[in-house]
């Protein structure tokens, strides 16, 4: 396939949403940038569309898609009811990087929502998004557009890097503002539940409806076993490996000399060090990439998925990564980061 790569500027931008709207309408795949990461995004409402989805990322079809709408009055036709507490959240975080989860109406295929009978709703603020997403009659199915299992995409060149060749078009507008996939409320049942951490913090929705219990998935460490119980996944990422470069990953805690110790004795030429930017000199050998300052978490977010990427440039051959929970206040990035070494946790003298 010939893929379409539009490159973002105001004079061209008209014209690119024009044509990927045209896409889109005719079952056409467009991947587009959202201020979390970049979305893949097809017809929500079509069968064939859904199936493309799966395909051209590599996708296990029981893993549900998240409809993308470009305003809130394009949720009520394709949903049962609208709770109260989903109101508010909307209210107090859209447009933005929030996920809500509501049971489905009949219009809705259960090609979309995994063969479940829940689905997920955003509303994004990224200018491009939005305004791609208002031009259309129908809701858009976007996953993170990435090959499955790879570290999401938050530059236009990670999209072409994985699916050029694969879909219609990219629009490609350069970096995503945030760098982690947005937070995912389940609203099916009261209390709410946080499937999955993102920017917005569970101190944050929880100030808006109270209280928010937590997914057992989101708080278990080891990732691997605990996804084999989850059968049906109402979330996208709580049962497969995801956001893995090509080496394995090791994440080291303790304390922070401890850590570096255990992981220089290890370490060679070939292998990846994930610090921050405090701890690079404590590492003289190796190949060492900082996700950002521990005194600006926002950084550590944004860098996460890129620095995951660009160790697989670097061909190293195993990767060791510091414990960033101290700095993780949103539980976005540890979340991310244990997915991506398959629940491979270890304290420092057990390295």
């Amino acid at each position: 396939m010939n893929t379409r790569i539009y490159k973002v500027t105001p004079e061209a931008l008209p014209d690119i949403l024009t044509a990927c709207r045209d896409l889109l309408s005719r079952g056409e795949l467009v991947a587009f940038p959202t201020e979390t990461v970049y979305g893949l995004g097809g017809n929500g409402l079509d069968q064939e569309a859904a199936r493309k989805i799966y395909e051209a990322k590599g996708r296990p079809s029981d893993n549900p898609l998240i409809l993308h709408i470009g305003k809130k009055e394009m949720l009520y036709p394709y949903v049962t009811e609208v709770p109260e507490k989903a109101e508010r959240l909307m209210e107090a975080f859209w447009p933005g990087p929030l996920t809500i989860i509501l049971n489905k109406a009949p219009s809705v295929p259960y090609t979309t929502s995994g063969g479940l009978d829940t689905i997920a709703f955003r509303f994004p603020s990224h200018p491009v998004a939005n305004a791609l997403l208002k031009g259309l009659e129908f809701p858009v199915a976007a996953p993170s557009a990435n090959l499955s299992g790879r570290p999401s995409t938050t530059r236009g060149s990670h999209v072409i890097e994985d699916l050029d060749g694969r879909i219609a078009a990219i629009i490609d507008d350069g970096d995503v503002p945030i760098g982690v996939e947005s937070t995912i409320v389940d609203l099916t049942q009261d209390p709410p539940v946080l499937l999955r951490p993102g920017f917005i913090s569970l101190e944050e929705l929880k100030k808006v409806v109270g209280e928010v219990l937590v997914d057992p998935a989101v708080q278990n460490q080891n990732i691997i076993s605990h996804s084999q119980v989850v059968d049906h996944p109402k979330a996208p990422g709580m049962k497969y490996r995801h956001y893995a470069p090509k080496a394995p990953v090791t994440i080291v805690s303790g304390p922070e000399d401890k850590v570096a110790e255990a992981i220089r004795n290890r370490a060679d030429a070939s292998t990846g060090i994930l610090t921050v930017d405090e701890h690079v000199k404590a590492y003289p050998e190796g190949v060492v990439l900082s996700v950002g300052s521990s005194k600006a978490p926002e950084t550590i977010i944004h860098n996460l998925f890129d620095v995951l990427r660009r160790f697989d440039e670097t061909g190293v051959h195993k990767i060791y990564a510091e414990d960033l929970t101290k700095e993780d206040s949103t539980g976005a990035v540890m979340n991310r980061l244990l997915k991506s070494a398959g629940g491979n946790f270890v304290l420092w003298d057990e390295l």
